[in-house]
């Protein structure tokens, strides 16, 4: 057994099952091993972007790591916006990170690199294997690690000799760490803020955002009245008829301002106080009003739905959670040309129960984010580090872990271009992904944010950097150059037939919804 097969070994044994790749020279012993043992489906993709999005995407629905397999340096550098997302999201992931051999580094190859400092910035925990012999071990750590609450991204670097030289045998899984209980003394000191008359709200990031959680809220809400919210770019939602509604902080710096400025107390359930993006001229960095007190129920290491309940039984709170959603079938927009507006209006009224939503539309989908609020029950996906090019791989990640659940991935035109190789891995796996590009020809919150910081009557030059005319990207030929089957709505009418198609049938689709 060599250390290639005796990582592999440890990974399936600590219940790694999926590895999203794209390899090089350095991990050639890791690829050949795949054939020698069963239990791990590999997966290839074209771009390490779209590998480690699909590792995001899985890890947040799966609630266990997939690995990835990345060629050196470069090819992890080619994969950190997404792994910056994965890290905003606590997504549990293992990094197999292939590395030249150990003697020849000295010689400065030209694909050289320090690949410790590219994972550093979004890696939890960072080991390189100094032999072949510890490799096995490194990698039972690495698990381990990754599924450190609330989650983490863990990065193994694997030099090529020691995953070609000879090792021992594979190691036992480690004991998967558990969340924290949350501190007795903060289900009491909230329980006695949320006595009093004070405007209360609590907001909520993590697992607390499932139905469980949820409900927990909303048995607080209906003793209390405090307002629910959650992050705008919370990483997972459970949304949808029956399930309590969290209100979403807004985008905008004015806007959240406006949210918050009647909250007097805010309670944390796993999440930090809201910021604002960016820094604007004359607008303030903290939106939350002046003198609101702050408290946190839980952290993002402890268990939230558990801190949610003890507080709603400290509170003596009905069974009956307040601000559940009711199912309602929207419907039909008018007819004619097709606007963001009633592309949502389709999606609500037809996304089936169950489903995995990935949003990514931006300007298009932000404004209309309550449309899918009393639809049918479903998970909801975010972009939780706010780089852009996530959803597509994500989605690829999520279908992975749920097989028997319809994804719907909302995209951008200019962001889905970041990654638009994942189409051919959703058609390589036949994956039952249907992707929606907004097809607005623009980047179009670069222009929102231009107008925000004062630029007034851009030239022809700036306007140029976010305008995607000239060329048109025409979506249904790049879908259908991937292997996709794909088409173009630019009515409302049109639009409702391709999309309703789509949430019968399975396999990949594209529909390109021209805005």
């Amino acid at each position: 057994m060599n250390g290639a097969e005796s990582l592999l070994s440890t990974l399936i044994a600590s219940g790694i099952k999926v590895c999203f790749a794209n390899p090089g020279t350095s991990e050639m012993h890791f690829v050949a091993a795949l054939d020698k043992m069963s239990g791990m489906r590999a997966v290839l993709c074209l771009f390490e972007g779209v590998v480690t999005g699909a590792a995001d995407g899985y890890g947040r629905m799966a609630e266990k790591p997939a690995c990835t397999l990345l060629h050196l340096g470069p090819g992890l550098a080619n994969g950190l916006a997404n792994l910056h997302n994965a890290r905003r999201a606590a997504t549990p992931i293992v990094n197999i990170v292939g590395d030249h051999a150990t003697y020849h580094a000295r010689y400065d190859a030209p694909l050289a690199s320090d690949v410790a400092g590219f994972a550093r910035p979004v890696s939890g925990w960072i080991q390189s294997s100094p032999s072949a012999l510890t490799v096995a071990a490194d990698a039972a750590r690495a698990v381990q690690a990754a599924m450190e609450p609330p989650g983490q991204i863990a990065t193994l670097i694997l030099p090529a000799d020691t995953a070609w030289s000879e090792a021992d045998h594979p190691a036992p899984a480690l004991p998967r760490p558990q969340l924290g209980a949350a501190d007795a003394e903060a289900v009491n000191q909230a329980a006695s803020a949320l006595q009093t008359t004070k405007r209360s709200a609590i907001l909520i990031r993590g697992s607390a955002l499932k139905e469980a959680g949820l409900k927990a809220a909303g048995r607080i809400s209906a003793a209390t009245g405090v307002r629910i919210f959650c992050d705008t770019l919370a990483p997972r939602i459970q949304r949808g008829a029956g399930r309590v509604v969290a209100d979403r902080i807004p985008y905008l710096a004015e806007d959240i301002v406006e949210f918050l400025q009647e909250v007097e107390q805010l309670i944390l359930v796993g999440a930090k106080p809201p910021v604002t993006f960016f820094a604007y001229p004359g607008k303030p960095s903290w939106p939350t009003p002046e003198g609101c007190r702050i408290m946190v129920l839980s952290h993002a290491h402890e268990d939230g739905t558990a801190a949610l309940d003890a507080l709603a039984d400290a509170l003596n709170a009905p069974p009956a959670p307040a601000n559940v959603a009711v199912l309602t079938t929207p419907d039909l927009p008018k007819s004619g040309k097709l606007d963001a507006r009633a592309a949502v209006q389709v999606i609500a009224r037809y996304l089936p129960e169950d489903a995995i939503l990935a949003d990514e539309a931006l300007t298009s989908g932000i404004p209309y984010f309550k449309c899918t609020a009393t639809c049918a029950p479903h998970d909801y996906l975010n972009v939780a580090g706010g780089a852009i090019g996530a959803m597509l791989p994500v989605g690829i990640g999520a279908a992975v872990a749920c097989p028997e659940r319809k994804v719907v991935c909302l995209e951008g035109d200019g962001s889905a271009m970041y990654t638009l190789q994942a189409l051919w891995t959703q058609a390589r796996e036949q994956l039952d992904v249907t992707t929606v590009i907004y097809a607005n020809r623009s980047y179009a919150i670069l222009n929102i944010e231009l107008a925000r910081l004062g630029v007034e009557d851009p030239g022809l030059k700036a306007q140029s950097l976010f305008d995607l005319h000239d060329p048109t990207l025409d979506w249904v030929k790049l879908a259908e150059g991937m292997g996709v089957e794909a088409a173009r709505a630019e009515t409302t009418e049109r639009f409702v037939d391709l999309f309703a198609s789509a949430m019968k049938t399975r396999g990949p689709r594209l529909i390109e919804a021209v805005i």
